[in-house]
């Protein structure tokens, strides 16, 4: 990872990294947009949601502490999804600290544990997040302590990042593994993702959420066009969306254009926060066969 200063550092400011790693649908984007306070990763209930390293940034007075949001470790089946699983590993070289999560509700995995287990044996500090108390119960989070507690992480924390609670005692046990460094993001900065990278997720997040189970994985999303109307105060995104099968490409786009109209409004809503203008979204879809084991089809996508 390229570390670049924001100036020297100054007194006893200090500062790190932190790689948030986990199994699919943890909720590892819903804490670190919490902690962030802004919208920086797309949240959906569907697994394997976040594709690319993503950094969110949280500056304090005497501290700036860097989230780096990975995609949920998994068995992978296709060209993208190795590299989802390599962007996860590859996210805990040199970083202060590693940021392991599980979910309450659903139990702790073997998969978990020995992901855990990797991680404590890659020699830095691990701690461990049992996410989704509020769902979970009481029993079943302690449960999940418990099961964590046993494989030597240096700390476990119950929260629920849905809901805000422990994430302030997290961020409080996470300081301890900063160091004594610079600023690397000037403070009004939350995220090193390029508005158009970052638009491109807000409308593949729509259509993860609005789609049916078998058509979000072979999603992606690619801005051709970002123009702002300077006179109008309105900001053009022109986007594709592509789908690797032709009836996933009637599902997208629906019944006399219905579905895209959906995701174009829910997303136009997203995109008008991040731009702070008027939005006018064109969004064409089309068909790219298996494009998830084609570097050429990645790399257009950003996925190198």
């Amino acid at each position: 990872m390229h570390r670049q200063r924001d100036g020297e550092c100054q007194g006893t400011h200090k500062s790190g990294f932190i790689a948030v790693v986990g199994r699919p649908n943890v909720g590892k984007s819903t804490l670190v947009n919490r902690i962030v306070g802004e919208k920086v990763a797309i949240v959906s209930h569907k697994p394997q949601t976040t594709r690319n390293r993503i950094t969110g940034v949280l500056s304090g007075r005497d501290y700036q502490m860097v989230f780096i949001d990975t995609p949920g470790v998994h068995d992978p089946k296709t060209r993208l999804g190795e590299y989802m699983v390599k962007t996860a590993f590859d996210a805990t070289r040199d970083v202060e600290a590693v940021l392991f999560m599980v979910d309450a509700a659903r139990g702790v995995t073997g998969d978990d544990l020995n992901l855990l287990e990797r991680l404590i044996k890659g020699g830095l500090p691990v701690v461990a997040v049992v996410n989704k108390t509020d769902k979970a119960g009481k029993q079943k989070s302690l449960e999940a302590v418990a099961a964590l507690q046993e494989k030597g992480p240096d700390i476990v924390l119950p929260i629920s990042a849905k809901l805000g609670d422990g994430v302030d005692e997290l961020v409080l046990a996470l300081k301890q593994y900063l160091v004594p460094g610079p600023r690397y993001y000037p403070d009004d900065e939350y995220t090193d993702q390029p508005e158009r990278v970052i638009a491109a997720e807000m409308i593949r997040e729509k259509a993860l959420q609005l789609l049916e189970d078998e058509v979000p994985h072979g999603i992606g999303v690619l801005v051709e066009r970002v123009h702002y109307r300077e006179d109008k105060n309105i900001t053009d995104v022109s986007a594709v969306i592509v789908c690797e099968k032709d009836s996933h490409k009637g599902i997208v786009i629906g019944k006399g254009g219905r579905m895209l109209k959906r995701i174009g409004s829910e997303a136009r809503k997203d995109l008008e926060m991040l731009f702070g203008t008027q939005v006018y979204l064109e969004l064409f879809v089309k068909v790219e066969k298996d494009w998830r084991n084609s570097p050429r089809m990645m790399r257009e996508l950003g996925y190198e």
